[in-house]
């Protein structure tokens, strides 16, 4: 397995959320190292993915893939009635123009 460089980044934080950091640690057996890697990696993931969907969607608005202000608030308005707006009904789900 190929080694790669790492570097020692500093932050501070609260201590019952260091308390946390120590206490998952000693329960998963890992150190306090391993258990921030795995949850800045997550967290990049997390934000990572945000940022392609909100790019992506994005691009939708621009394509002009968009749905009515209005269709969605009856759909929406619909779903606390006796009569929800469905894809069985004769009113479809709002779907972009």
């Amino acid at each position: 397995m190929a080694q790669t460089g790492t570097r020692v980044l500093t932050a501070h934080v609260p201590l019952p959320l260091a308390d946390r950091v120590d206490q998952m640690a000693e329960r998963l057996e890992r150190s306090r190292g391993w258990i921030v890697k795995q949850a800045l990696s997550a967290w990049l993931a997390q934000e990572e993915e945000r940022d392609r969907l909100t790019r992506e969607a994005l691009a939708d608005v621009d394509a002009g893939r968009v749905i009515d202000h209005q269709a969605v608030q009856a759909w929406a308005d619909s779903l606390g009635s006796d009569t929800p707006v469905d894809t069985l009904s004769d009113t479809p789900l709002p779907r972009p123009r």
